[in-house]
C-alpha cells in the first residue's frame, strides 16, 4: 500500500489524498522504516513544497515532519519565508522542529516578536495564533526555556484542598489556618505555610481559587470566560508568587456534563481570548505546560475556576516510581490508614494480601510504626514494583509472589489491609466464593484481637462474609467514591460491636 501511495505522489495523482492517506499508513506498526526506504533523502517530497496547490504545500510539509527528514530543513524554512497561506506557515514550523531548526533560532525569534507586535485582522487571528504556537513549540524545544519557580512559600494564600467524598474534615484537622471551610469535595482555607500543607498526604490536589469578578454560565460563552479569566487575579497571583515573569503556559481543564468535543471546541475559544485579552503573558501550551486552570460548573450552573500550580513541588510520595493497571492513588491509600487510625497500634505485625505495588503498606507504615511488614501478591511485576518502593522511602518488608488463599504464616497478624480486587472477568459466583475464601483465610492468620481493613466495591459480599464469619465485627464503613460505589471497612477479630 505505501509503494502505490508513493508512486501516486511522485506522479502527481491525487496529491493532496496520497499524501494524507500515506501519513496515515506509517503511524502502522512497522511501517515506518518502510516509508524512510521509499522516501530516501526526501528530495521528491521537498519538491511539493513548491506545489501549486497550497493544501498539498502543507500535507507535504506535514510528512516531511513525520518523518524526521533533517535534510529538509533549509528548504522547509525558505517555503516559510516566502509562504503566504496563513494556514500553511504553521505546518512548516512544526516539520521544521521535527528537522533541524537549529540555524534559523535567531530569525524565529525575530518573526515571533513582529507577529505579536502586528494588529491582527479579525479573520487572520486562528491562523496567527496557530502560528505563534507552532513558532513557541519550536523554540521551547530547542532552547530549552526555563521552567517558573515557586517562591510565595510565606504568602498569605486562598487554598482549596480536593478531597475523598466524606473525607474533608480528616484534612482539615491537620493544619491551622486563618479560616477553614469544609465543602462536599474538599477543604477551603485560608493559609500562609504552604511548606505545611503539601506535607499533608490525604488531599488529592492543591487549588487555589480565581474569583471572576462576575457570576458566569457556559452560555456567557468561551470568548467572555477568557477575557474574564485574564482581567480576574490569575495574573497577579502567578505574578506574585513566581522570580521569573511571563509568559506563563497554561492549559485548560473542563469538569462539566459537555461532550468531549464540545469541552474541546470551548477552551480552545477561551484559551485564545485568554491569551489575546493577557496581551500573551498567559500562553495556551497544552503539550508544555505549568499551570492548570480548571473550570467546573456548579450545581446552580455557574462555572467555577481554580489554578493548579505545576511549579509548586509535590515530593509526599516521592517513593512512588512505578504502577500497575490497578494500583491505587497514594492519597487514597494515606486517606484510608488515617480513617482507620484509632484502631491501630504501634509495632503491629502487618500484612496486605494484595499488596500490588505496595503503596498501602508504605502509608501504613509512615503514618505508624510497624513491627514487620508482609506484602502478598500473585503478579510479579507488581512485587518487583513494590521492592523499588520499599528502597526508595527506605523501608523493610517482606514481599511474596503467592495466591493469598495459599499464604501460610506461622505467627498471627495484627493487621490485614487490603484493596480488593474487582470482579473484572469473574462471574458473580467466582467472586462470592473469592470473598468467601478471603475470609476464611483473614479469620486464620489475624490475632485474636486484630483487625481487619478492607476496601472495596462489593458491599453485598462482604456484608454476607461478616454474617457468616460471626468473629468479625463490623466497626466502621465509609463510603469512598460516589462513582463505582467502593466503601472501606474497618472489621475487628473477636471484639464486641
Amino acid at each position: 500500500m505505501l509503494e502505490k501511495l508513493f508512486r501516486q505522489i511522485m506522479q502527481r495523482e491525487n496529491t493532496r489524498e496520497a499524501i494524507s492517506q500515506f501519513r496515515a499508513e506509517i503511524k502502522e506498526e512497522g511501517a515506518f522504516l518502510q516509508a524512510k526506504a521509499l522516501v530516501g533523502d526526501g528530495e521528491q517530497l521537498r519538491k511539493l513544497l513548491d506545489a501549486e496547490d497550497a493544501k498539498v504545500r502543507k500535507n507535504a510539509a506535514a510528512l516531511i515532519g513525520d518523518l524526521k527528514l533533517k535534510e529538509a530543513a533549509e528548504v522547509l524554512y525558505a517555503a516559510y519565508q516566502k509562504e503566504e497561506k496563513l494556514f500553511v506557515r504553521p505546518a512548516l514550523l512544526r516539520a521544521l522542529a521535527q528537522t533541524n531548526p537549529g540555524p534559523y533560532l535567531k530569525e524565529l525569534h525575530a518573526q515571533h516578536a513582529l507577529l505579536c507586535s502586528r494588529t491582527q485582522k479579525e479573520e487572520e487571528k486562528k491562523h496567527i495564533r496557530e502560528e505563534l504556537h507552532a513558532l513557541e513549540r519550536l523554540l521551547r524545544q530547542e532552547e530549552a526555556a526555563e521552567r517558573h519557580i515557586f517562591t510565595g512559600w510565606e504568602k498569605k494564600h486562598l487554598i482549596f484542598l480536593t478531597t475523598y467524598p466524606g473525607c474533608a474534615k480528616l484534612t482539615a484537622e491537620q493544619f491551622s489556618a486563618y479560616r477553614k471551610g469544609i465543602t462536599p469535595y474538599g477543604v477551603q482555607a485560608v493559609v500562609d505555610h504552604l511548606r505545611d500543607i503539601i506535607s499533608i498526604r490525604t488531599f488529592r490536589e492543591l487549588l487555589f481559587p480565581i474569583a471572576l469578578g462576575c457570576r458566569m454560565t457556559l452560555e456567557d460563552g468561551p470568548k467572555a470566560l477568557g477575557a474574564s479569566l485574564a482581567k480576574a487575579k490569575l495574573l497577579p497571583l502567578l505574578q506574585q508568587n513566581h522570580a521569573k515573569q511571563a509568559p506563563y503556559r497554561f492549559r485548560f481543564e473542563m469538569r462539566c456534563g459537555l461532550s468531549l468535543e464540545e469541552r474541546s471546541r470551548y477552551v480552545k475559544r477561551a484559551a485564545a481570548a485568554a491569551e489575546e485579552a493577557s496581551g500573551r503573558q498567559l500562553v495556551n501550551a497544552p503539550e508544555d505546560y505549568e499551570f492548570e486552570v480548571r473550570l467546573v460548573l456548579s450545581r446552580e450552573g455557574y462555572i467555577q475556576t481554580f489554578l493548579k500550580m505545576m511549579t509548586i513541588p509535590m515530593e509526599r510520595f516521592s517513593y512512588r516510581k512505578e504502577s500497575v493497571s490497578s494500583s491505587m492513588h497514594p492519597s487514597l491509600a494515606a486517606t484510608l490508614v488515617r480513617l482507620a487510625k484509632p484502631y491501630l497500634k504501634k509495632r503491629a505485625r502487618v500484612l496486605d494480601p494484595c499488596c500490588g505495588v505496595g503503596t498501602l503498606l508504605i502509608e501504613r507504615e509512615m503514618l505508624l510504626p510497624t513491627k514487620e511488614m508482609y506484602g502478598v501478591d500473585l503478579f510479579g511485576e507488581a512485587i518487583a514494583k513494590a521492592r523499588v518502593h520499599m528502597e526508595e522511602a527506605g523501608l523493610d518488608a517482606y514481599l511474596i509472589q503467592k495466591d493469598f488463599l495459599e499464604f501460610m504464616h506461622a505467627g498471627a497478624f495484627d493487621e490485614i489491609i487490603a484493596d480488593l480486587p474487582v470482579r473484572g472477568k469473574r462471574t458473580k459466583e467466582e467472586q462470592d466464593a473469592f470473598y468467601r475464601s478471603f475470609f476464611d483465610q483473614a479469620e486464620a492468620l489475624l490475632a485474636p484481637d486484630g483487625v481487619l481493613l478492607l476496601y472495596s466495591n462489593e458491599n453485598g459480599f462482604v456484608r454476607k462474609q461478616l454474617r457468616l464469619h460471626p468473629a468479625f465485627r463490623l466497626y466502621q464503613e465509609y463510603p469512598m467514591q460516589e462513582k463505582g460505589k467502593f466503601s472501606f471497612y474497618i472489621i475487628g477479630m473477636g471484639m464486641s460491636s
